[in-house]
């Protein structure tokens, strides 16, 4: 897999969080920045050094305009974003600590991309010159409208010949339009090359499930090796799964490692152990980076997953939604250096 281009497609929110470990509106302050999925993927692989685009559906605001000029700042190219009716969406935060977890509320109805229909967005011209195409499913679980609009891209990307992965990405609190998320996920699956995933996510999103217990705070990789298995079975098109394995022992203290199917073999990766975790939002959408930025370069499966938890591991020292890591740290992790150590 090989890819010069990478567009990536979704919801970006206004991200509202209480400052430090406090809980909301303890104090009277709230930290902004921005962040969602296919956002934090595109800002990642612009600091890896590719060509990265989001698209998305915006409102006319100046809260919007911030939003598209702060993802310019850290090189994502932003001339496919669209502007329409609608609000910009708003999740609050809350870091947890010990074995408090943390929290979040979403205040996102009505926002621009959940009114945003097929045919807003002109998927040849955002394709055109593209390799790889980027989706998750958080944007179908938005609204019908939203889930039509992501169908209609992973077609396009498909019939233009880009690869195309997905991180299934099951949130629960959204999936209030009437279909549930294997109803919507199957179909959207059936286009999709590079499947990214946790245990949770094959299970709700696909409904696919093995007997896997992710609360014990430890993890059999034989469970995962089969639930791999299971997904590759149910969809033919998909080359690989890439899952991750998060050991949570609490808010703050994390085993992370992951693992991969390519229908030819199951590959696990080394395990970090993560202690005084700083944030752990956007852990998994830099896995993802990480796992697009080794597969589309050319790395072996095995690199490109080594790659990808490295990647993500230093996400979690990394205040806010996006990965502010770069190409050598990630490469200096991952060739085994984890010693913290100054660099002079």
């Amino acid at each position: 897999m090989s890819a010069n281009r990478v567009v990536t497609f979704g919801e970006i929110m206004l991200r509202l969080k209480s400052p430090g470990f406090e809980r909301l509106f303890q104090s009277p302050v709230l930290e902004a920045t921005f962040g969602g999925g296919e956002a934090n993927v595109a800002v990642s692989l612009a600091a890896f050094g590719m060509d990265a685009a989001f698209v998305t559906v915006l409102p006319k605001n100046d809260i919007a305009d911030a939003c598209v000029g702060e993802l310019r700042r850290f090189g994502v190219d932003t001339s496919l974003v669209v502007r329409g009716a609608g609000r910009m969406g708003i999740y609050y935060l809350e870091s947890g600590a010990n074995q408090r977890a943390s929290k979040v509320v979403y205040d996102r109805a009505a926002s621009a991309i959940a009114l945003a229909k097929p045919g807003s967005i002109d998927w040849k011209k955002a394709f055109a010159g593209a390799g790889w195409f980027h989706i998750t499913g958080i944007t179908p679980a938005i609204s019908q409208s939203a889930a039509d609009l992501s169908l209609e891209a992973v077609k396009a990307a498909k019939e233009m010949g880009l690869t195309v992965s997905c991180d299934f990405n099951y949130r629960g609190k959204l999936w209030k339009y009437g279909k549930t998320a294997p109803e919507v996920m199957t179909g959207l699956v059936k286009f999709v090359d590079v499947g990214i995933a946790n245990e949770e996510d094959c299970q709700k999103s696909l409904g696919i499930t093995v007997d896997v217990n992710v609360e014990k705070g430890s993890l059999e990789t034989s469970e995962y090796e089969a639930l791999g298995k299971k997904v590759l079975d149910a969809f033919p098109n998909l080359k690989l799964i890439a899952i991750t394995l998060r050991e949570s022992r609490s808010a703050d203290c994390n085993g992370w490692s992951a693992c991969l199917s390519d229908r030819k073999r199951f590959i696990l990766s080394r395990k970090y152990e993560i202690t005084d975790i700083v944030d752990r939002v956007g852990g998994g959408d830099s896995f993802a980076a990480g796992l697009i930025h080794g597969l589309a370069t050319g790395k072996s499966p095995e690199q490109a997953l080594e790659f990808a938890v490295a990647a993500s591991c230093l996400k979690h020292s990394i205040i806010g939604d996006f990965n502010r890591v770069s190409l050598d740290e990630v490469l200096k992790l991952a060739g085994g250096d984890a010693s913290g150590r100054v660099q002079r």
